[in-house]
């Protein structure tokens, strides 16, 4: 009925361990939160120093004087 290998009560403990596990708590929502933070700072110091703007400044350049 359920398929090749899949019984009823293996089913049902799927359903219940699914159901056990709502989600985060506050707490690893807010370290979550401090994580992605801290790696947006950190991604913004590295694409606005010199070199890289100065790498992505070229790219753009070329791409704008591109021959189509």
């Amino acid at each position: 009925m359920f398929g090749r290998g899949c019984s009823a009560r293996w089913l049902s403990r799927r359903v219940h361990a699914a159901r056990g596990d709502a989600g985060m708590v506050t707490s690893e929502y807010a370290m979550g939160l401090i994580a992605a933070v801290g790696f947006a700072g950190l991604l913004y110091k590295v694409v606005t120093s010199g070199q890289v703007r100065a790498a992505l400044q070229a790219i753009v350049e070329k791409a704008l004087h591109a021959q189509f």
